[in-house]
């Protein structure tokens, strides 16, 4: 995101979900995303790599975030989001589940920390009306369909990957001040949304 908002260029690198070597080997421990430093240095962690980038060219776009409204809109969106998109993303042709060893050793491991997907599958009815009757409760905080404050800031890297995330999921029912927000917001960071093929 913060790439596409600055229009910085960027080689991206998609690894296999079951790729072990190639993280460890980087930052000793699996671990994405990863940026590779000019000086051959790695970094993590996502908000550290945003930060430096925004910090790289020119000024910085980003406020800082931490808003109260919407980090606790966040946080009670995890009890849906992992449940609904997890199963989904396995079956979708994202690069990091090219082969089946890499969506096998996704869906142990998840399934491990989450319970079947089989299960979680049954509980979209009622994972989705909680979902649609959360995003209702996100309208009133977005003031501009350019950034949820009106300019913008880190909320806007979190809010929106959790947007981005659920847009595999088909029967989402976006507000649209929250539709208008999501579209925009894929378009000015360059990072399409999953629509097509939403499930």
């Amino acid at each position: 995101m913060i790439f596409g908002l600055k229009k910085l260029p960027l080689t991206l690198v998609t690894l296999l979900n079951d790729d072990e070597a190639t993280p460890i080997r980087m930052i000793g421990q699996k671990m994405v995303p990863i940026l590779a430093l000019p000086d051959g240095r790695f970094m993590p962690e996502s908000m550290d790599i945003v930060r430096y980038v925004d910090g790289v060219e020119g000024a910085p776009l980003l406020a800082p975030g931490g808003d109260t409204a919407v980090a606790a809109w966040l946080e009670e969106s995890r009890t849906y989001v992992s449940p609904l998109v997890m199963p989904r993303w396995v079956e979708a042709p994202l690069e990091e589940f090219a082969t089946e060893s890499a969506r096998q050793y996704f869906i142990r491991k998840k399934e491990a920390m989450k319970g079947p997907f089989a299960t979680l599958r049954a509980r979209t009815p009622e994972l989705l009306d909680q979902a649609n009757q959360h995003l209702q409760a996100l309208a009133p905080l977005i003031r501009s369909e350019s950034a949820v404050h009106g300019a913008l800031s880190e909320d806007d890297i979190h809010l929106f990957a959790t947007l981005r995330s659920l847009s595999i999921v088909k029967g989402m029912e976006y507000p649209p001040l929250v539709e208008a927000y999501r579209r925009h917001m894929a378009a000015q960071s360059a990072i399409p949304l999953h629509d097509a093929m939403a499930q």
